[in-house]
């Protein structure tokens, strides 16, 4: 726990202009940026007696080590700033909206030659356009399936799309006239792109110009004697009023307005929002937030429309914001929001008549979702609190453990072993964090085993050597960190050659390994090598879930009610998960790319029959017929054409690593960047990080 006296600036150092700070801890992590109309009156605040504090800015001024800032010319600066910084630092001690970008929208595909309507969740795509969020994805679907009645627009996969143009067949839908069918050519690629074009305009709100004209040629064709077409108009009219009904008129201006209500108490605040196009509820969506320190409802509003339309431009940011309180200052904010439309944009606070009755309605849902989110998370903050200080009270630590690395080895056999860790931080996930590990069976230059690969006890012990000699490497480099003025500060730190910040530089409280007496040896014995002495590790076997301390001989019984014990269950749970769903991943690719491939009528299944009896490709080519026929399913003939498959297929060549002078087994690239524990390298930057896709 650091003084904030001992990084307090100097007096006259901190300049009275607009700026945005930022807190470091000792490893020189952001763990919280802020913004100010003036430097020296904001920082100030933080430095003063410590009892005069909210509880969480006292934990956050502690917890840092030294405080930066970096001047700006206004406050839409400072605010634009301040975004960009929370967005690339993720800092621990922000407001953190949780659940954002998991809503669901409707969305059309206007970049592809035969736009697409489907649902899609995340980061938004160029070339698409956006329609919600939606509270749920079937509400997407029980109105698609109305409009498509009108819009037979495609809603296909590409590889349905594919497969029925080389048919020549539609699918279900193009049967029944619930799609154009563009795949066998029924419509043009500009009569399809026009029927997603009224789609569109159907959704943004211009409803009534196309009922009329609906209702007109109804009326044409009830005229000219074509009843079944006036019959097939009709339905299409009721159709869509129905797919209306769904959004009933709450403002009869038509007005097109965004509406923002929070709910809080002591220590979270939700935030709800309502998003009305046409007059009409468009979608709904909702945040909870822990408040890191005492925010006023203005600064809870601002933080929730820079979460909105940080990344929005043009048509997404309505013409009209309504807020219960208004950040302060305003203005800023308001020009900021203008910015972001083009055009200007009208930030208030209804004080009468139908907005003011809506607004009341988005805090009725606000209030609720605050409370069933508290029902639901049973005083969590408090119960991680708890769970931490049982952990640390266990294991006789100095302080609670704030971050915990836990590791565990995955295999099949012998084989594809693999090596995951997980990272919990305030007794949270965070999955940008995860790493995964191929185990060669070294360490450096020095072979130590070769071919059983189920030596668990070695295996840790290679990999918490390779993670923790990574950071001692890039701890050497601490003293490189330099402002970068050209950036705008963005770029200080060690950088990975993404371009991100480097994050094996921060080692944790307490790693925990899957495993007993022998798994914790291996892991504190690789850490006293590499001189590692302040590093806490425990091992929780699964068998009666004993909690393993090194040098002790019997273990730490908790009692099976501890929120400490849950927590590192969870802990311990979840790396073998994310062991296990990639040891499985490679497990897959290795069989696929197999010369068993190559045996005709061979299937899937025998094929992973051959590689489970026998534990690997190699040891089948050196079986003989008679071995082979022993597997359930190989009959004497099909035992001949595989011995005779994989004589003919040469073993190729060891691969070489040429950084470290390694045999890689089965030719496989060593991704994972030798012995420094680098991610596994993969197609998708998340998944170079450890990320879920």
């Amino acid at each position: 726990m650091a003084d904030p006296s001992s990084y307090r600036p100097r007096p006259g150092e901190i300049p009275d202009s607009p700026g945005v700070y930022r807190f470091r801890d000792e490893h020189r992590r952001v763990i919280y940026v802020g913004k100010a109309k003036s430097l020296r009156q904001r920082l100030a605040n933080y430095f003063q007696d410590l009892a005069n504090l909210h509880p969480r800015t006292r934990t956050m001024v502690t917890t840092a080590a030294s405080v930066e800032w970096t001047v700006v010319s206004t406050e839409v600066e400072a605010l634009q700033l301040e975004y960009s910084w929370i967005k690339e630092y993720d800092p621990r001690f922000n407001v953190k909206y949780r659940d954002d970008k998991s809503y669901p929208y409707l969305a059309v595909t206007m970049g592809e030659e035969f736009p697409r309507v489907q649902v899609m969740r995340g980061h938004k795509k160029k070339g698409v356009r956006y329609f919600g969020p939606y509270a749920h994805a079937w509400a997407i679907r029980d109105t698609v399936d109305l409009l498509l009645r009108v819009f037979p627009v495609r809603t296909c996969s590409a590889g349905v799309f594919k497969n029925a143009a080389r048919t020549g067949r539609p699918c279900l839908l193009g049967y029944i006239g619930k799609c154009s069918a563009p795949c066998v050519g029924r419509v043009t690629p500009e009569d399809h792109r026009e029927l997603a074009e009224e789609f569109c305009d159907f959704m943004a709100g211009r409803t009534g110009t196309y009922l009329r004209r609906l209702e007109k040629q109804m009326m044409e064709a009830a005229e000219e004697m074509e009843y079944e077409r006036a019959a097939r108009l009709r339905d299409d009219i009721e159709a869509l009023k129905k797919a209306l009904e769904k959004n009933a008129v709450v403002l009869a201006d038509a007005t097109d307005a965004d509406l923002v209500a929070v709910a809080e108490d002591e220590l979270e605040a939700a935030v709800q929002i309502f998003h009305v196009r046409g007059g009409r509820v468009r979608g709904q969506r909702g945040w909870v937030t822990d408040k890191v320190e005492e925010v006023t409802t203005g600064a809870l509003v601002e933080h929730a429309l820079q979460q909105l339309y940080g990344e929005e431009t043009g048509d997404a940011v309505p013409k009209e914001v309504l807020v219960p309180a208004l950040p302060e200052p305003v203005l800023p904010v308001q020009e900021w929001l203008t910015g972001r439309r083009g055009s200007n944009v009208s930030l208030r606070i209804p004080q009468r008549g139908d907005k003011k009755a809506l607004m009341e309605t988005v805090q009725r849902n606000a209030q609720q979702a605050l409370a069933l989110h508290k029902t639901k998370r049973a005083s969590d903050l408090t119960t991680r609190s708890r769970a931490l200080e049982e952990i640390a009270e266990a294991l006789d630590l100095d302080s609670a453990p704030l971050r915990i690395e836990c590791y565990d080895i995955s295999h099949l056999q012998g084989d594809d072993v693999v090596a995951s860790m997980v990272v919990f931080e305030d007794g949270l996930q965070r999955k940008s964090e995860y790493r995964r590990f191929q185990i060669k069976g070294r360490v450096g230059d020095t072979q130590i085993w070769h071919g059983t690969g189920q030596d668990d006890v070695r295996s840790m012990h290679e990999v918490i050597t390779r993670r923790f000699r990574r950071y001692l490497a890039e701890k050497e480099k601490t003293g490189e960190w330099v402002e970068d003025e050209t950036e705008g500060g963005l770029g200080n730190g060690p950088k990975d050659d993404d371009g991100r910040p480097r994050k094996f530089a921060y080692p944790p409280q307490l790693v925990v390994v899957d495993g007993g007496q022998p798994q914790v040896a291996a892991a504190r014995r690789a850490l006293d090598e590499l001189g590692i002495d302040d590093i806490a590790v425990c091992g929780l076997a699964k068998r009666l879930e004993e909690v393993w301390v090194p040098g002790e001989n019997d273990p730490v019984v908790l009692p099976r009610t501890s929120e400490g014990l849950y927590l590192l269950q969870r802990v311990r749970d979840e790396a073998h998960r994310f062991a296990i769903t990639y040891q499985r991943t490679k497990r897959t690719k290795r069989l696929r790319s197999s010369p068993l491939d190559d045996v005709p009528g061979l299937g899937e299944t025998r094929k992973q029959a051959l590689v489970k009896h026998f534990g690997s490709v190699k040891k089948l080519r050196s079986a003989t017929i008679e071995q082979i026929q022993e597997v359930p399913g190989i009959g004497r003939k099909t035992a001949e054409t595989i011995a005779a498959a994989l004589a003919q297929a040469a073993p190729a060549a060891p691969a070489v690593n040429t950084a470290t002078g390694e045999i890689i087994e089965d030719g496989e690239p060593d991704t994972t960047g030798g012995s420094s524990g680098e991610p596994v390298t993969a197609g998708h930057p998340d998944e170079r990080r450890g990320q879920e896709t």
